[in-house]
């Protein structure tokens, strides 16, 4: 399937989940977005057309309520996003896989490699950000806030890259709270490549060596950009991105 061609699952829920796909060697590089975010971002267009210029096999897709996905986004919680992810993988891919994280896409990246230990051969994670809802939010929330959400449902965030806020709902946090990883070793023996800029104001860089050291594996590297924000979307961050993923390609291909 060419480039920008977008196809159409049913997810657990009756929603639509848009994905998109191109054939081409394997491992399968598989796109999983971050919190409030699709895949028409400039890292997973970027990556996309880099791969298929390789000629290896990729896909992204949107999670229930985001991008071209049906679904309302305050509907969703960690464990449906997870549900879409491993439907798609489950139902338009085969065989070994590669899973590239970004943000809360690393945080279901590891919860994949849990449910699908045997096709997970690789793992890029970029601003990893696991147990979000439990670390970041919830601290986050004054009283007011917590109140709001344990009450009336939700909570509204003011949000740094969309003009209107984010709903954080209680089915979110109590959701994030089955699903927390960080409290315990991350059982994968395969290669990891994390990249995280060192200027992110939104997940600490620091969450990202402690993942490194929670990997049982020890095929794991760290990359900092010191310069870099949240998104590492510039073209240098761009560029860095995809000699990463290439590598990685690489190392798994070779098994």
């Amino acid at each position: 399937m060419p480039i920008g061609v977008t196809e159409f699952s049913d997810n657990m829920l009756g929603s639509r989940i848009a994905f998109q796909r191109s054939a081409g060697a394997t491992p399968t590089l598989v796109w999983l977005c971050g919190f409030r975010s699709d895949m028409g971002g400039t890292k997973a267009e970027y990556l996309h057309a880099r791969a298929d210029a390789a000629g290896r096999a990729f896909l992204r897709f949107d999670v229930t309520g985001c991008g071209q996905s049906g679904g309302r986004f305050e509907d969703g919680t960690i464990g449906i996003w997870l549900a879409d992810a491993l439907g798609l993988i489950d139902s338009v891919t085969e065989g070994p896989l590669i899973l590239i994280g970004s943000s809360m896409g690393g945080w279901l990246a590891l919860l994949i490699v849990r449910a699908r230990p045997d096709r997970v051969k690789g793992l890029m994670l970029i601003a990893p950000a696991p147990d979000f809802t439990e670390r970041l939010i919830w601290p986050e929330m004054g009283d007011a806030a917590r109140a709001d959400v344990m009450e009336k449902g939700v909570w509204l965030r003011p949000s740094a890259y969309d003009a209107t806020p984010t709903p954080i709902t209680r089915a979110l946090i109590e959701d994030g709270r089955r699903h927390l990883m960080m409290d315990a070793a991350l059982p994968f023996d395969g290669p990891v490549r994390i990249v995280h800029g060192q200027a992110d104001p939104d997940v600490p860089w620091a969450l990202s060596l402690e993942i490194a050291e929670r990997l049982t594996g020890t095929n794991v590297r760290t990359l900092f950009v010191k310069a870099g924000d949240h998104r590492l979307s510039t073209p240098p961050d761009l560029a860095l991105l995809g000699a990463v993923m290439d590598e990685l390609h690489g190392a798994c291909a070779k098994g």
